[in-house]
């Protein structure tokens, strides 16, 4: 099924209207502040509020909208989150869905219902995020849900049993995120939603929840479990699943990108790809809430063959419900994991793209409206990324997916002249120079952080050509 298009111009004026008037507040008045507030913080995503927010009357219009006891976090992303969803069934082919959390630090606030984050030092927190990404246009398409959790303090002596039932367990979050995404797409809708998590979702509690609701999965395994695997000759003999993940015989080998990660520069690794079915035992002792059946699913074990010295060997030791039973299924398998970090360049788009951690309300729901807002707009830093490499980027107008004024000022800044005419490749690779890219070939395409500066500046540009015309810059 061919691929639909994912969303219209996302960085034209449209934005706000598109992402929050759907917005059910209570009062027409105060979606339409939220759509307003959310032009402007795409337009200055970074810094703390007042910087975002340069104009009074705008910034005033936030904090009483943040404030207003009709908004609440959950209100306020509805909308967004709807709109992801929607275009997910739409998307056709291969849709990812990651999974992640990341802490949101609010230290030196005293809002009164933050909890411990880190060891325990700071305060603020769990941002659980599922982000959906369309694999076949590598396109971000937004969040499809987002859980703000607070870290509880676990009385000393609680039981297991205590633990296991409380309804604010962290463990829970994995299961409420997917839990959130509604029924996977139906088959006839030639979409197939495929749930993406590193180690931390290595739960038996989460995987078998996302089985039984018919959806995909791709999860890092993090435990060494107990398997029951077919010997052969009509039995079953048991085993640790990562010692028999390793001791599979490669199906072939490969070359996986690894990004750059705690000291260790950016390189391509040449690995090996091994599959196999296993059954996975129930933990013996309840780590959750799950059954005591067996789970049948699929290994696919990834280890470098010859690590550079001083590096660390990549080995990915891959869960999976989708068939992976030879090298080419296998090897798919993969890919559909190796695009995980996307979700963590969305946090740091959150953090040092839009500065999240930067607001400064002293209440909680005010800081979780924030967040909202925030996070949405941050969803759009990776698209600027994603849109200045797709395949139709050289072909397709400028004009298709940015404001026309967007294009003059580029245009006019890059080559002198506005040029109407500029593709969506050149206008991106203009706004990169803008953004200290130096486009020359072997520096590599941009990616979203210098984008997102020469974002910035851009918006001055356009701001001093409103102002020379005599006009207004809304």
């Amino acid at each position: 099924m061919e691929a639909a298009t994912a969303a219209p111009a996302a960085f034209s004026r449209s934005f706000g209207l598109e992402h929050f008037g759907g917005c059910d507040l209570g009062d027409a008045r105060l979606t339409a502040r939220a759509v307003k507030s959310a032009d402007l913080f795409l337009k200055h995503p970074g810094g703390t509020l007042p910087d975002k927010l340069a104009d009074n009357a705008a910034l005033m219009g936030f904090y009483r909208l943040a404030n207003h006891p009709a908004v609440t976090h959950a209100k306020l992303i509805a909308a967004h989150c709807a709109r992801t969803r929607a275009l997910i069934e739409r998307a056709g082919g291969v849709v990812l869905v990651i999974h992640d959390t990341t802490e949101i630090d609010f230290s030196g606030l005293s809002a009164a219902d933050l909890g411990p984050i880190g060891h325990g030092g700071c305060s603020g927190y769990l941002c659980h995020n599922s982000l959906a990404y369309d694999y076949a246009r590598r396109e971000v398409l937004g969040l499809a849900n987002q859980t703000l959790h607070v870290r509880r303090k676990v009385p000393k002596g609680e039981s297991p049993k205590a633990k296991r039932e409380h309804p604010d367990r962290e463990s829970r979050l994995w299961k409420k995120g997917w839990g959130a995404l509604g029924s996977p797409p139906a088959a006839s809708s030639g979409v197939t939603r495929v749930n993406v998590a590193d180690r931390g979702a290595d739960l038996f509690e989460f995987i078998e929840a996302v089985e039984a609701g018919g959806d995909c999965y791709v999860i890092r395994s993090k435990s060494n479990r107990n398997v029951d695997v077919d010997d052969g000759r009509g039995g079953v003999v048991r085993a640790k699943l990562h010692d028999l993940a390793r001791a599979l015989p490669p199906m072939g080998t490969r070359d996986v990108a690894v990004g750059a990660n705690r000291g260790q520069r950016a390189r391509s690794a040449r690995v090996s790809v091994a599959g196999a079915q296993v059954s996975i035992r129930a933990p013996h002792f309840a780590r959750g809430e799950h059954s005591r059946e067996n789970l049948t699913t699929w290994v696919v074990c990834v280890r470098e063959v010859d690590p550079p010295a001083g590096a660390d060997a990549l080995e990915w030791i891959l869960l999976t419900n989708v068939e992976a039973r030879d090298f080419a299924r296998a090897c798919a398998r993969v890919d559909w994991y190796a695009c995980r970090p996307i979700v963590e360049e969305f946090h740091k788009a959150q953090k040092t793209g839009c500065g999240i951690e930067l607001v400064q309300f002293t209440t909680g729901p005010a800081l979780r409206a924030s967040i909202a807002m925030v996070s949405v707009v941050a969803t759009q830093l990776p698209r600027l990324r994603d849109l200045s490499r797709a395949d139709d980027a050289a072909g397709r107008p400028a004009t298709e997916v940015v404001d026309e004024r967007y294009v003059e000022a580029v245009s006019r800044w890059r080559f002198g002249a506005a040029r109407a005419d500029m593709s969506v490749r050149d206008f991106f690779m203009a706004l990169a120079k803008l953004g200290g890219h130096l486009n020359r070939k072997h520096d590599g395409p941009p990616g979203w952080l210098v984008l997102w500066r020469g974002w910035t500046k851009m918006q001055l540009l356009v701001e001093g050509a409103v102002a020379v015309r005599g006009g207004r810059c809304v």
